[in-house]
Order: C-alpha cells, then sequence, then structure tokens
C-alpha cells in the first residue's frame, strides 16, 4: 500500500489545515486561520480528479465554507469517534482503505491512520499520532503541511509535471 493506490484524501481540521487554534468570539462566533498553500494543494488535489474529504471532531461553519470554496464535497463534523465517519466516508466517495491517504494530528485520528492505506501527520502533530504516519510532514499543521501531502501524491503518481505546465508561460 502506497501513494500510487491512493485515490482520496480525508484529513481532520483543527491541527491540520489549521494550526490547532480556536478563536472564539463573544458571540459565539468560531474563527479558524487556513493556510494558502493549503487551500491552493486541496483545490490542485480535486482538479486533478482526487476526492476529498473533511472529517472533525467539532462542528464548525469555518470548515464548511473552507470545504465549499475547494470544491470538498465531503464533510463529516462532530464525529468524536472517527471510526464509523471514517466509514460512511469510503461508502460515499466509492473507496477501500487502501485507495485513502489519511492526514490527522491527534489520538481520535490514530485508529483512522492505522486503517488508511497510507497516512500522514503534521510535524508538530501528537507523538502517537506521528508514530502512526506512514510519512511525517515538514511543515506544521495549518502552515502547508496539507500541501506538502498533496504534492508527495501528485509527484508519486506522476500528475505533479502536468500541473506544472499549467502555471508555465
Amino acid at each position: 500500500m502506497g501513494l500510487e493506490e491512493t485515490r482520496a484524501l480525508i484529513c481532520d481540521v483543527d491541527g491540520v489545515l489549521t494550526d490547532g487554534s480556536i478563536l472564539l468570539g463573544e458571540d459565539g462566533t468560531e474563527i479558524k486561520r487556513f493556510h494558502s498553500h493549503d487551500g491552493a494543494g486541496l483545490a490542485l488535489f480535486v482538479e486533478c480528479g482526487f476526492q476529498v474529504a473533511l472529517l472533525t471532531g467539532r462542528k464548525s461553519g469555518a470548515a464548511r465554507q473552507r470545504a465549499k470554496e475547494l470544491g470538498v464535497q465531503h464533510v463529516r463534523e462532530g464525529a468524536r469517534d472517527k471510526v464509523p465517519a471514517y466509514e460512511e466516508l469510503l461508502a460515499a466517495m466509492g473507496v477501500t482503505d487502501a485507495e485513502v491517504c489519511y492526514m490527522g494530528d491527534d489520538l481520535p485520528d490514530v485508529p483512522v491512520m492505522r486503517r488508511a492505506g497510507w497516512s500522514a501527520a503534521p510535524a508538530d502533530a501528537r507523538e502517537e499520532a506521528r508514530a502512526a504516519a506512514s510519512y511525517v510532514t515538514h511543515a506544521r499543521g495549518g502552515r502547508g503541511a496539507v500541501r506538502e501531502v498533496v504534492e508527495r501524491i501528485l509527484k508519486a503518481q506522476g500528475k505533479w509535471t502536468g500541473v506544472l505546465r499549467r502555471f508555465q508561460a
């Protein structure tokens, strides 16, 4: 199992697509900071024909909005136990464990990371998540870690050169 078989990327949100900070306004409004490199990477990934899903333990309007902006069609929120939600995503996307890259950063992600064909953790993930990962990024969560994984998959499948050609004059 490896990057060559990957057809879908499922990401946790807090600590993976964000730096893990959660800002709450007095009115309860939640604010998250997403890195533009991660967003651009996910958008490229979708354009290249891959499926992307977000799987998070929190319910977040900010995460739903970001998913919509990037063309991410599958979002599962409020999943304290991520395995059942992961299984729902597999069925919805029509993929198997072996075809999934899962990216997580904390204890609730570890069971899913162990099931996925390939898994990744940001550099600043909890020790247990890093130990369960097939790959630990150089970048921290919310600081380009997802983009690093996307590029790794595209390069392993020979698609990165085609992506680069689209941006050359």
